[in-house]
C-alpha cells in the first residue's frame, strides 16, 4: 500500500478519471489471501456482560409504543407500564399512540394520547407552528439509502430530523420506566442497572437496524461505551419467545375456537411442541408484517431460524391509506391535501374516529358503521368548495358511502371490507409464497401476533389460506405479545441460537492474475506481479445459517511487504453470489485501517488475520497483526457510506 499523500493524491487523479474498478481508484490494493484460506467458525459465547437489575423492553410501533420489564431476580414476573391517561373508546391496550409533539422551537413537547390531546385543543392559528409527528417509524422501512440526516415531515408540513424525532420518543421512554421503577423500588434507580431491548422489524435493513441503536445513544438511554448494554430485538423472535412459553388459558386456537385443545390448560404450548417442531410467527403490526420461520431444538429449546425473514410494508396502516383515498374520491384529493395542512387537528381526530370503527370491522357483519366527521372538515369542505359534504357525497359515484343526517359517513360492511382488501391480499400472498419454499413444510403451528391479528377479516382469511393445514394460534393479549417476548429475551439472549444472514459479507481482496480465467480489465500489475484487484472475498454468503456470536475468520498478507498502513474493506451485497466488488449489488459497510508503521515482522511473509463476528444485529469486524498482536476493531457502519 501507499502512504497516505500518495493514496490523496492518486485518489484526487482517480476521482478526475472515474475508474469504475474500486479498488485501483482507491489507491489501495492492499491485501491478499495467505494460501490456504483458512476458514475457522468459533462460537464463542458471547460473555453475558454486567448482570443487570432489571431488563426493559420498549416496543417502539408504527402506530403504538409502549414498554414492560422484569427484574432479574424474579424473571416469571414481567410488568407492562402503567395505564396510560387519555385512552380511546374501544381501544382497551396498555400501549399509547406513536405520537410525538415539539413545540414551535422544536423542543419536546409531549408523547403519546398527552401529545396528541393537547395538539388537538391548540387554536388552528396557534397548532400550525406546532410539530405533530406519527406513523413516522415507516420511514426508515421505506428510505432507500437511510443516513444520520434523514428527514422527516411534520403534519404543518414542516422538516424535522429522524434522528432527533426517534431519541426525544426513545428519552421519554426512558424517563416514564425510570419514574416507575424509582416508585416501585422507593429511591432512584440507576440507569446503569438497566438492560434496555428495543424491538424492530426483522425485515428491516441494515442501516435501520443501526439507526435505532443511534437514536439510543442520541437519547441518553445508553452511553455509546457500553453498548452491550442495549440489546435490538427483532420483533417476531421476540414473539416467538413469549409463544413457546404460553400457557393453553392464554391462547385461543383459531381452528376450535376454544381455549384447550387436547392438553390440560397449564401445560405450555411448548409442552405440545417436540424437538424438531416448525413453526411460523406472522407477526402483522402497524406498519410491517413480519413472517419468520423457527424450529426448536431440544433439550434446551433454543430456536433456529429456518429460513430468513420475509414481510413487506403490509401493516394496517395501509388500511388508513384506503380510507384517504376513498376520501379523495369523494372530496377531492386537492381538498383532502389542503385540510391535512390548514386544519391538522381535526384530520387527527377524524382518523382517531376510522381507526374505532376499523376495529368493529368483521367478516359476518351486517350493519353499517358510522364514521363522525369534525366540525371543522364539513365547515372547511363548503368554504372550499362552495357547496357541501352531503352535495359532494350524492355526487361522487362511491357505492356504500351514504351520509346519514346525524352528520356522519355511513359505510356499509362491504366499503370497510374493501379497505382491507389490499393489504390483507399481501399478506396472503406473501403468507402462500412462504409455504411454498421447500424450508418451509410441515409447519405445526402458526402464530398471529401483533395488533392487526386481532383483525377478525384477517384471521378469516388466513384460516383460509391454510386450509387446516397448521394450527393457528392467536395469543390472547396479542397487541403485547412482542413486548414480553422481548423482555423474556433480554433476560436470557442466548435462546436465540441460530439465525440466518439477511446478507452477503465479504472483503476485497487481490489475488494473482490467472489468464483465461480473470477478466482483463481487472490486470494491475505492482513490482512486476500481476494481480486481479476488485476479488470479493466471502466472509458468510446470505441466508447462510450463522450461530449468535459465531466468528468467521480469514488471514491475509500485505501485497507490498512495505506497506505502513493496511487498509481492509468490508463490503456487503443482497445477492448470495458475488465474484468482484465493483458488481451494482456490491455496497461498502466498513473499514478497517491497521497501522504497521515501525514494526519491522521477521517472517518472510506478514500474517493479518481478519475476524468477522456476527452479533445481534450489530457485526463487529477486527483486523490483527499476527507478529506484533496489534489490532484495530470496527462495527460495521451501513449508515455512513
Amino acid at each position: 500500500m501507499m502512504t497516505e499523500k500518495e493514496t490523496a493524491a492518486e485518489k484526487i487523479i482517480s476521482d478526475a478519471m472515474a475508474n469504475p474498478s474500486p479498488a485501483k481508484s482507491m489507491g489501495d490494493p492492499g491485501i491478499t489471501p495467505l494460501s490456504p484460506s483458512h476458514i475457522q467458525n468459533d462460537t464463542d459465547q458471547v460473555p453475558s456482560g454486567p448482570a443487570f437489575v432489571v431488563v426493559v423492553a420498549i416496543d417502539f410501533g408504527t402506530t403504538s409504543s409502549g414498554y414492560a420489564y422484569a427484574f432479574t431476580k424474579e424473571p416469571e414476573c414481567i410488568h407492562t407500564m402503567r395505564r396510560w391517561e387519555g385512552g380511546d373508546p374501544g381501544v382497551s391496550n396498555q400501549k399509547t399512540p406513536t405520537t410525538i409533539l415539539l413545540t414551535p422551537d422544536r423542543k419536546f413537547h409531549s408523547f403519546g394520547y398527552a401529545a396528541r390531546d393537547f395538539y388537538h385543543d391548540l387554536d388552528p392559528s396557534e397548532s400550525k407552528h406546532w410539530l405533530y409527528l406519527e406513523k413516522f417509524k415507516m420511514k426508515l422501512h421505506t428510505t432507500a439509502n437511510l443516513s444520520i440526516d434523514t428527514d422527516l415531515h411534520a403534519a404543518n408540513g414542516k422538516r424535522v430530523k429522524a434522528l432527533d424525532i426517534f431519541a426525544y420518543a426513545l428519552a421519554f421512554f426512558k424517563e416514564q420506566a425510570l419514574k416507575e421503577l424509582s416508585d416501585q423500588t422507593g429511591g432512584d434507580f440507576d440507569n446503569n442497572d438497566v438492560r434496555w431491548v428495543i424491538t424492530v422489524p426483522a425485515i428491516w435493513k441494515m442501516p435501520a437496524k443501526q439507526f435505532m441503536r443511534e437514536a439510543a445513544y442520541k437519547s441518553g438511554l445508553v452511553p455509546r461505551e457500553s453498548p452491550e448494554q442495549l440489546i435490538i430485538a427483532l420483533e417476531p423472535e421476540a414473539a416467538s419467545i413469549y409463544c413457546r412459553k404460553l400457557r393453553l388459558h392464554q391462547m385461543v386456537d383459531l381452528g376450535t375456537r376454544t381455549t384447550q385443545n387436547g392438553f390440560s390448560p397449564t401445560e405450555n404450548v411448548g409442552s405440545g411442541m417436540t424437538q424438531g417442531d416448525r413453526y411460523v410467527v406472522v407477526d402483522c403490526g402497524g406498519g410491517t408484517v413480519d413472517l419468520t420461520v423457527h424450529q426448536i431444538r431440544l433439550p434446551e429449546g433454543h430456536l433456529k431460524e429456518l429460513y430468513k425473514a420475509s414481510g413487506g410494508p403490509y401493516g394496517s396502516i395501509g388500511i388508513d391509506y384506503e380510507f384517504e383515498k376513498l376520501l379523495c374520491k369523494i372530496f377531492g384529493q386537492d381538498f383532502i391535501d389542503q385540510f391535512k395542512i390548514k386544519r391538522p387537528a381535526a384530520w387527527v381526530d377524524l382518523m382517531i374516529a376510522f381507526e374505532s370503527r376499523k376495529r368493529a370491522a368483521a367478516p359476518d357483519r351486517t350493519n353499517p358503521l358510522n364514521i363522525n366527521l369534525p366540525f371543522s372538515f364539513i365547515d372547511y369542505y363548503k368554504k372550499f368548495r362552495g357547496h357541501s359534504v352531503e352535495h359532494a357525497l350524492r355526487k361522487s359515484n362511491v357505492d356504500f358511502v351514504k351520509w346519514s343526517s346525524q352528520g356522519m359517513l355511513r359505510m356499509n360492511p362491504d366499503a370497510m371490507n374493501s379497505l382491507f382488501k389490499p393489504t390483507i391480499d399481501h399478506i396472503i400472498q406473501h403468507l402462500t409464497e412462504l409455504f411454498e419454499k421447500p424450508e418451509v413444510c410441515d409447519i405445526k403451528f402458526l402464530f398471529l401476533v401483533g395488533g392487526f391479528a386481532e383483525s377478525p377479516l384477517l384471521q378469516q382469511a388466513v384460516q383460509n389460506m391454510l386450509q387446516g393445514r397448521s394450527r393457528i394460534i392467536i395469543p390472547h393479549d396479542v397487541g403485547l405479545t412482542i413486548l414480553k417476548g422481548a423482555v423474556l429475551f433480554g433476560l436470557d439472549p442466548s435462546v436465540i441460537k441460530v439465525r440466518r444472514s439477511p446478507l452477503t459479507y465479504g472483503v476485497g481482496v487481490l489475488n494473482r492474475f490467472v489468464e483465461g480465467k480473470h477478466p482483463p480489465e481487472k490486470l494491475l500489475v505492482k513490482d512486476g506481479t500481476r494481480w486481479c484487484t476488485d476479488v470479493f472475498d466471502t466472509f458468510i454468503a446470505a441466508d447462510q445459517s450463522v450461530a449468535l456470536g459465531e466468528s468467521v475468520k480469514r488471514s491475509y498478507t500485505p501485497a507490498k511487504p512495505s506497506q505502513q498502513v493496511i487498509v481492509i474493506h468490508v463490503y456487503c451485497s443482497e445477492k448470495e453470489r458475488v465474484g468482484f466488488i465493483s458488481e451494482s449489488s456490491v455496497k461498502k459497510c466498513g473499514t478497517l485501517r491497521l497501522d504497521v508503521s515501525g514494526t519491522e515482522s521477521s517472517a518472510p511473509r506478514r500474517e493479518i488475520q481478519t475476524l468477522m463476528q456476527f452479533g445481534d444485529t450489530e457485526i463487529r469486524a477486527m483486523a490483527v497483526d499476527v507478529s506484533t498482536g496489534r489490532t484495530v476493531k470496527a462495527s460495521i457502519d451501513f449508515l455512513s457510506h
